[in-house]
């Protein structure tokens, strides 16, 4: 029963989806979720929960939450995905990620429950790496007695094993084209899919967003008697330097917002995570204040987005923006910060089942060289796919043999200018521990 043995188990539930023959395996199905978590007591009937649901933004969301949450004295729970370089950053109590030996614990389990039920055929077959981890988080975060967990989903929302919560508040991030091939072509279905975890009678945080998605998700918060909170309250002005903290006013106070997460595209992150403290502040039992706010947004880390590092005189910057949505936000941050005075060097890498090409056409001619690296996932696109998407966005592209052989050969040519790594959850995740020389990933 030991880490090591979790993780293992755990990676090989996902490369089997891409090593059997034909398709790769996906099961949706909440009543198999719920089956194996009636096996474990139901954890998730034991905390209150937010639920939080979009294409981009929602980690930032979800992580600047649960920091105002436990700034406010609540023991919070935390639930993202993908993680950077670890599974145990998926699972946090008070920011704290899971320890190895409880998340061993908590694997090995659920594993035992899931092959039980199997055994006795009330599953057809075991859960899958998310429904795993998911049941895990709900477990740890029982046992741990938090007071309120904030859950990211993972994909779509509707058939995703979060979905099994029954949230105090769903909310809604900013949704674009990702996932297609599972969540529909169209903004209007994806956006049906996320508007799943809402609840008859619930209530939604959300902002103004693609006409498509506001209709659907007006639709459907009409059709379940959804009361609809929007959060433009709490937006900077128009124009607000995205470098600089800026002041709104919550539970009838100025508070300064001032946030580790910079970009512009954060103010919008920002903006939902306090109106959803403000609608909790008014529940029993969350004693969420104007200073827990601004406290636990200051207090906010989470890493690889628009981070900056310095190593050896050299300026890097990493983001994991992973599709064209966040290729824009990625390429709006960086205005100001890439000037043609210096060299700009881009490391990048994505998966097979993101759209490369355009990602290529909104960010590589912002840069003087890029370098593409290979990944160690078993979606990654490969080298060849990373090289014609810059041929044909007008760039071109220098292979590297690995992901630290792409930092070597850009930091060794930096000369005094910028690195932006991006493109990949997965490539950021790598190239941070590289470079701050923490534990690989697992």
């Amino acid at each position: 029963m030991s880490y090591t043995a979790a993780i293992d188990q755990l990676n090989a539930m996902v490369a089997e989806l891409y090593t059997r023959p034909g398709q790769a395996r996906r099961k949706f199905s909440l009543g198999e979720v719920r089956a194996l978590l009636g096996a474990l007591g139901d954890p998730q009937r034991r905390f209150p929960s937010v639920l939080i649901a979009g294409t981009n933004g929602k980690g930032s969301t979800a992580a600047t939450l649960a920091s105002i949450l436990t700034a406010s004295g609540l023991r919070t729970g935390l639930y993202t995905s993908p993680h950077l370089a670890r599974a145990n950053e998926r699972i946090r109590v008070d920011g704290v990620e899971i320890a190895d030996e409880a998340f061993a614990g908590a694997f090995f389990r659920v594993h035992e429950a899931a092959e039980q039920l199997v055994r006795e055929g009330q599953l057809a077959q075991l859960p899958s790496f998310f429904e795993v981890l998911t049941a895990m988080a709900f477990r740890h975060f029982a046992e741990a007695g938090v007071e309120i967990a904030v859950v990211e989903v993972g994909m779509g929302g509707r058939l995703d094993a979060t979905n099994v919560l029954d949230p105090l508040l769903s909310v809604i991030t900013d949704i674009s084209l990702d996932h297609t091939e599972w969540l529909g072509p169209t903004i209007a279905a994806i956006t049906r899919e996320k508007a799943g975890i809402l609840r008859a009678g619930g209530t939604l945080v959300t902002l103004t967003q693609h006409p498509e998605a506001n209709q659907v998700l007006g639709e459907e918060a009409a059709r379940l008697g959804v009361r609809g909170i929007s959060a433009a309250a709490f937006m900077p002005p128009l124009g607000a330097d995205p470098a600089r903290p800026y002041s709104v006013d919550a539970l009838g106070e100025a508070i300064e917002v001032d946030s580790p997460l910079t970009g512009a595209h954060q103010h919008r992150n920002l903006a939902l995570a306090i109106a959803a403290a403000v609608e909790l502040a008014g529940k029993p039992a969350f004693p969420v204040t104007a200073a827990s706010i601004a406290a636990g947004i200051r207090q906010t880390r989470w890493p690889g987005r628009l981070e900056h590092i310095r190593r050896n005189g050299v300026e890097w910057i990493l983001d994991v923006a992973h599709n064209p949505a966040g290729a824009w936000a990625l390429r709006a941050g960086l205005n100001g910060v890439l000037r043609e005075d210096r060299p700009r060097t881009l490391v990048f890498s994505c998966l097979r089942d993101k759209p490369v090409a355009e990602m290529a056409q909104i960010l590589f001619l912002l840069f003087d060289r890029v370098i593409v690296a290979p990944l160690h996932a078993a979606r990654a696109a490969g080298i060849e796919e990373l090289i014609a998407a810059a041929k044909g966005a007008g760039s071109t592209a220098v292979a590297a043999e690995s992901v630290a052989q792409a930092l070597q050969a850009a930091e060794e040519d930096a000369g005094g200018g910028v690195i932006v790594v991006s493109g990949s959850v997965y490539l950021v995740g790598e190239a941070r521990g590289l470079l701050l020389g923490e534990r690989g990933v697992d």
